[in-house]
């Protein structure tokens, strides 16, 4: 089944740079792309019953993404996706200091990170590629980091992330897309009562800010964290899953999430070996979609598949080091489809512990 890709100027910075969008289409699957933070701005897929509709949480117009930076719609999230503690890490005998952005410690790459920037673009098979070279130094970390991000859209349900990185010097990355996806449609209902199954025995327990506690990643038996099952997702969460089978070489299906009341169901692939699942608690109202719905807690859930949080500062985690002549790779694959009616609903599925 053939892509079309197309794009349109979308707006323009305060200071004149030029934003496009990118729109990948393929079968019942619409994907748009921006060149402004990379961000998927929005993901149409059809119901049960053939309507579709836009499934991802973001805005209509420009202005907000560059005024809203801290609820990461849909970006593209580095140089450091999730919190790096204290915000500073040691590398070979070095201490780097990064822009502190939540609290003491650095979240998401820091306040300007890859989220912010304009990205140059180009026309790929099936889609487009994202580049951009982030200095020596950005936002505190080492090394000139030349990076390419392919947004592909194939099948008629498919949307593939893949993500390629390049370094002089030794440095630490781990990039992810912080889409926030409502199966029963961007704006409506609460997506607390989507059904979610996680390929993840263990979650590595954190304290108040979100930084990994010491030991063992924890077992998730008998506890709300367990979605080995499907279950309804509920509330709040904001915690790291250490997913079955660790990094891959190539994506393997670590989640599926599914809405009863739309029949909109996403099965989530992926080679990294953990998943943020963040419930989007810091909604409150004051935010207003494309739709022209203001955003509540849990309008959507973020499934963001990386390394762990903290990882410069745990030696037990897989690494995210990256040295001069190796290539950091990574890539995600959203499939979405749609399942017949049957008795599971939000309010019969299985209950946490």
């Amino acid at each position: 089944m053939s892509t079309q890709v197309g794009t349109e100027l979308f707006g323009t910075l305060h200071d004149g740079t030029a934003v496009h969008r990118w729109t990948l289409e393929s079968g019942g699957l619409r994907v748009a792309v921006l060149t402004y933070g990379g961000i998927v701005q929005s993901i149409e897929t059809p119901d049960r019953d053939g309507k579709s509709r836009q499934v991802a949480l973001g805005f209509a117009g420009l202005a907000p993404y560059a005024a809203d930076g801290g609820s990461y719609f849909g970006a593209l999230v580095g140089r450091y996706a999730n919190r790096i503690a204290g915000a500073s890490f040691a590398l070979d005998g070095r201490t780097h200091s990064l822009a502190a952005n939540a609290g003491p410690h650095s979240l998401h790459g820091g306040p300007r990170c890859f989220s912010r920037q304009v990205w140059d673009a180009r026309p790929v098979e099936d889609g487009v590629e994202l580049h951009r070279v982030s200095p020596d130094g950005e936002e505190g970390f080492p090394g000139r980091l030349d990076v390419r991000v392919t947004y592909t859209v194939s099948g008629g349900d498919a949307l593939r992330i893949a993500y390629r990185a390049r370094t002089d010097a030794p440095t630490v990355v781990n990039l992810t897309n912080h889409t926030y996806l409502n199966l029963g449609g961007e704006g409506s209902d609460s997506a607390e009562g989507h059904l979610l199954r996680l390929a993840a025995s263990r979650y590595t327990p954190g304290d108040d800010t979100g930084i990994p506690l010491s030991g063992e990643p924890a077992d998730v038996g008998g506890t709300r964290f367990d979605f080995r099952a499907a279950r309804v997702v509920g509330r709040p969460y904001d915690h790291n899953f250490v997913l079955d089978g660790g990094v891959t070489a190539a994506p393997r299906t670590v989640a599926e999430l599914y809405d009863p009341v739309s029949g909109r169901a996403l099965e989530l692939a992926t080679t990294e070996p953990g998943l943020q699942l963040y419930t989007a608690d810091h909604l409150d109202g004051s935010l207003t979609g494309a739709s022209g719905a203001p955003y509540g807690p849990v309008a959507g859930l973020a499934l963001e598949t990386q390394h762990f949080p903290d990882s410069p500062h745990r030696p037990d985690y897989p690494s995210t080091v990256l040295r001069p002549g190796e290539t950091y790779r990574s890539e995600s694959v959203y499939t979405f489809s749609t399942r017949p009616r049957d008795h599971r609903t939000p309010e019969n599925a299985s209950a946490h512990p």
